[in-house]
């Protein structure tokens, strides 16, 4: 018997961020895999159960979640932002790809979120109003010297860049040394938002140029906007700055 299976993100944190399909599917279900930070967020009923466990423990909990809605129960899997940015769906996808057949049978539900890139862009204006990339600065899947060449090639392209997983205790040197590579490819007042907890309570919000970016005032719950040569920054005396880019660049056409 094959059961329900959601996918779900609770946005960057601010209950009114989360969207009304993901509360519908949080109400349809009875069990809840996610790490603990993220199913805190949730509203649950005594009726419906908590399957917490760490950050790393992904395709675990994937295989978990995906074997009790194979056994007919409706399961939900919980993500920070939206769950197919950096997190839980590609983890259930590539479960369900090397797990057993009856996985395949699962009716599997993904639904989007709004991810920490877009509530750190609303805050600050609208640095990603023309191309950007997101990256995440983590070598936990994949080697560092193919983040420096993205990074390289991303900021030559021209493209904003939202990075994710910045920094952390085990790698605390990441961020600087991609600040320092950025150096040589984009102007020094390129400006580099760093959004932490963006919608939050303890929500920070700055603004520096690249030549001064301190990656020491980040860590994992910031997101970073790394603006293109052709961002641009609009002053509002007594009101906070804009960071925006153009939606028309040189060489387009309006």
């Amino acid at each position: 018997m094959s059961g329900r299976l959601f996918v779900i993100g609770t946005g960057p944190g601010n209950p009114e961020q989360m969207t009304p399909e993901a509360l519908a599917a949080v109400d349809a279900a009875t069990d809840f895999f996610g790490y603990g930070p993220y199913l805190d967020r949730l509203q649950l009923r005594h009726d419906q159960l908590r399957h917490a466990s760490d950050n790393r423990e992904e395709l675990g909990r994937a295989g978990a979640a995906l074997a009790m809605a194979a056994d007919g129960a409706k399961v939900c899997v919980v993500s920070g932002g939206d769950p197919g940015i950096f997190a839980m769906a590609a983890a259930v996808c590539e479960a369900i790809e090397n797990g057993p057949a009856a996985w395949r049978s699962v009716d599997l539900t993904i639904l989007p979120g709004i991810t920490a890139m877009l509530a750190v862009a609303a805050r600050a204006g609208a640095p990603l109003g023309h191309d950007f990339c997101a990256m995440s600065l983590s070598d936990n899947l994949k080697p560092w010297d193919i983040i420096e060449k993205r990074l390289e090639l991303a900021a030559k392209a021209g493209f904003v860049i939202a990075l994710y997983n910045p920094i952390s205790r085990a790698r605390p040197w990441q961020l600087g040394e991609a600040f320092k590579l950025l150096r040589d490819h984009l102007p020094a007042a390129t400006p580099v938002i760093f959004g932490r907890a963006a919608g939050r309570p303890d929500e920070r919000i700055a603004v520096q140029p690249l030549s001064q970016a301190d990656a020491s005032i980040a860590d994992m719950a910031t997101c970073i906007i790394i603006g293109s040569a052709e961002t641009r920054i609009v002053v509002r005396p007594g009101k906070l700055d804009l960071v925006y880019t153009p939606r028309f660049m040189a060489g387009g056409n309006r």
